[in-house]
């Protein structure tokens, strides 16, 4: 049984992001890292794994080239192989695009399951994974707490404010899981060696059957148009106590921010 992980490469929340020019995202200007809601996918993947002998976890990415580094954190963790879609034509490429070159990718690695995050801590909207499920013609369990696979089913728990529902769908399917899933594990040092033997393959566009022109910005349904610099911090108030005097400031300067 073959497991796809989809991972996206992302800008480090902590760091300072900024747009470029035709406003995508000045890659440049920060640090990226594997999304943190995309390692409680590869978990979920890597818990069928240490469960069946039968299951090969295989991590997929679509990104410049430093989003390998995701791929490398998902064989860290314990993945068998990654697959990088890598090709300058699908800079500027919004959420439909996407969905395109990744269903592609889904149909040509042809796995049994395909787990994905909910979201990406970038874009933060998780439409994704059912666009691609949409394009391949697969169901799609999304939001899984919880996720169960036996040899023909996926299942997963998803919890509602009232309520929690189960979800089944045959397989091949796809399914995404949220943060309550379980913790990540965090590589060993025997993980971190073992991934550089791993095998990773690089596919474009070409290798998709994906015609360019059908990607990138100047294809993009949408696009940002203006951007506005965050504001620099303001110095803080300081407030000295003096006999006593300190709760009222405090609270005068509650009063007039409508804190309270």
């Amino acid at each position: 049984m073959k497991i796809l992980v989809l991972v996206k490469y992302v800008p480090d929340a902590t760091s300072e992001r900024k747009f470029a020019a035709d406003g995508t995202l000045d890659r440049a200007s920060s640090d990226g890292l594997l999304s943190e809601l995309d390692e409680y996918a590869v978990e979920q993947a890597l818990q069928i794994a240490d469960e069946r002998d039968d299951v090969e976890v295989v991590a997929l990415t679509l990104g410049p080239e430093a989003a390998a580094d995701a791929i490398k954190r998902a064989l860290q963790m314990g993945a068998s192989a990654g697959i990088h879609i890598s090709d300058d034509a699908m800079h500027g490429s919004d959420a439909g695009a996407s969905s395109t070159v990744l269903s592609a990718a889904v149909a040509k690695a042809d796995p049994d399951l395909v787990i994905c995050g909910m979201a990406s801590t970038d874009g933060a909207m998780g439409v994704i994974p059912v666009m691609i499920a949409e394009r391949l013609g697969w169901p799609a369990a999304t939001l899984g707490a919880t996720l169960s696979l036996d040899s023909n089913t996926v299942s997963i728990r998803r919890d509602a404010d009232t309520a929690s529902l189960t979800i089944e769908a045959e397989l091949p399917a796809l399914v995404s899981v949220t943060d309550q899933s379980g913790e990540a594990r965090y590589p060993s040092m025997k993980g971190i060696l073992a991934a550089k033997k791993k095998p990773v393959e690089t596919w474009t566009l070409a290798d998709l059957h994906v015609d360019p022109g059908t990607v990138g910005l100047d294809a993009a349904l949408t696009q940002v148009q203006q951007t506005t610099p965050r504001p620099p911090k303001e110095a803080g108030k300081v407030i000295t106590d003096e006999g006593g005097s300190g709760a009222a400031a405090v609270t005068d300067f509650l009063v007039a921010g409508k804190y309270i």
